[in-house]
C-alpha cells in the first residue's frame, strides 16, 4: 500500500470515528432536550401561578404586609430566574444539536469522499472541509457567548443587585422600597425585549415556519430599530422557501454584513437586495460607511468576510467585494439553488 493510500485509509477511520462519537453525543443531547422540555413546562406552570398570585397582592398592596409582599417577590424573582436559566440551557442544547446535526451531516459526506477518494489531493480537501466546519462553530459560539455576557448576563447581575436593595427597604422606607420595585419591573421589561432579540438572533422560529424572506425582513426592522441606521431591503424574483441549510446559511452571513456595517464601517446607511432567482439566490449589501482595504481584508480573519466566501465556494456560488478607504463597501454573493 502506497503512502497516499494509507494516508486516505487512516483519514477515512479517523472520520468514522469522529462520525460514531458524533452520533453518540446527538443522542445524548436529545435526551437531555426532551427532560429540560418536560422541566421547562413545569417552571412556566409555576411561574405563571405565582404571577398571578403577585398581581393579586399588587391590587390590595397598601393592606398586605411588607413581610408577605417582600416573600412574594422573592418567590416571583426565584422563579423568573430559574425559567429564565431552563430558557437558557434549553436554548443552548438545541443549538448544539443543530450544529452537531450539521457536522455529523459533512462527515458523513467526508466519509463518503474519503472511502472512494483515490489521491493525496481528496484528503487534503477533506481535512479543509473538516477545519472549515469546526471553525464556523466556533465562530458561531464566540459571537453567542459574546452576546450572551453583554446582555442577559448582566441585566440578571443588575437585578440581583436591585432585590437586595428593595428587600432591605421593605421595612426602613415602603414608599422607596415600591419605588424600587417599579424600577426593577420596568427594567425587566426591558431586558426581556432583549432577550427576544437575542434568541431572535440565536435562532429566529419565522425561519423555520415562514422562510428566509419574510425573516430577512423582519430582521431588517430589529436592526433599523436597534442601531438607528437607515436600512433597506428590496426582495426581488420568486419568494419561495429553499433548502433549510441553504435559508441558514443565506441568512447568517447577511447577520454577518450587517453587523460589519454597523461595527466596522459606522454606516449611516444600508442598502441590501435579496433576489431568488430561477436557479441562484443573489445578495448585496451597499453601505456609505469609512470603508475598508479590500485586499487587506481577504487575508484577515477578524471580519466574517473569509467565512461567507468559503460558504459560498463550498456551494458552488460567488462572492465579491468591492471597498475603499473612505467609499463605502459592497457585497455580493450568490449561491445556486435547485428548486
Amino acid at each position: 500500500m502506497t503512502t497516499d493510500s494509507t494516508r486516505l485509509v487512516s483519514g477515512a477511520l479517523d472520520v468514522a470515528a469522529e462520525l460514531a462519537e458524533t452520533q453518540r453525543a446527538l443522542r445524548e443531547i436529545s435526551l437531555m432536550i426532551e427532560q429540560s422540555q418536560s422541566e421547562l413546562a413545569k417552571l412556566a406552570n409555576r411561574n405563571a401561578s405565582i404571577t398571578t398570585h403577585l398581581q393579586q397582592l399588587q391590587g390590595r398592596i397598601e393592606q398586605t404586609p411588607s413581610q408577605e409582599v417582600r416573600i412574594a417577590y422573592e418567590a416571583a424573582i426565584d422563579a423568573q430566574q430559574r425559567l429564565f436559566v431552563m430558557r437558557g440551557q434549553l436554548d443552548k442544547l438545541q443549538g448544539d444539536r443543530e450544529h452537531l446535526g450539521k457536522y455529523k451531516n459533512a462527515l458523513q459526506q467526508l466519509s463518503s469522499s474519503a472511502s472512494s477518494a483515490a489521491g493525496a489531493g481528496a484528503e487534503k480537501a477533506s481535512i479543509a472541509e473538516i477545519e472549515m466546519v469546526v471553525n464556523a462553530q466556533e465562530a458561531e459560539r464566540q459571537r453567542l457567548s459574546r452576546l450572551m455576557h453583554d446582555g442577559p448576563a448582566q441585566a440578571m447581575s443588575n437585578f440581583i443587585l436591585q432585590t437586595e436593595i428593595a428587600t432591605r427597604l421593605l421595612d426602613a422606607d415602603p414608599q422607596q422600597a415600591k419605588e424600587e420595585l417599579t424600577s426593577l419591573k420596568n427594567a425587566a421589561l426591558g431586558t426581556f425585549q432583549k432577550l427576544r432579540n437575542f434568541i431572535f438572533e440565536l435562532r429566529p422560529m419565522m425561519l423555520d415556519d415562514l422562510g428566509l424572506s419574510p425573516t430577512v425582513r423582519k430582521y431588517l426592522e430589529a436592526f433599523k430599530e436597534q442601531t438607528g441606521i437607515d436600512a433597506t431591503v428590496t426582495v426581488t424574483g420568486t419568494e419561495r422557501r429553499l433548502e433549510p441549510y441553504l435559508e441558514v446559511m443565506i441568512f447568517r452571513a447577511i447577520q454577518e454584513l450587517l453587523g460589519n456595517a454597523a461595527r466596522h464601517s459606522q454606516a449611516a446607511s444600508i442598502k441590501m437586495q435579496l433576489d431568488i432567482g430561477s436557479d441562484s439566490v443573489r445578495v448585496s449589501v451597499d453601505d456609505n460607511g469609512k470603508g475598508f482595504d479590500a485586499e487587506a481584508a481577504a487575508t484577515s480573519s477578524s471580519l466574517g468576510l473569509r467565512l461567507i466566501k468559503e460558504r459560498t465556494d463550498m456551494l458552488g456560488g460567488t462572492f465579491d467585494v468591492d471597498s475603499a478607504v473612505g467609499k463605502g463597501t459592497r457585497v455580493v454573493f450568490s449561491v445556486p439553488v435547485h428548486f
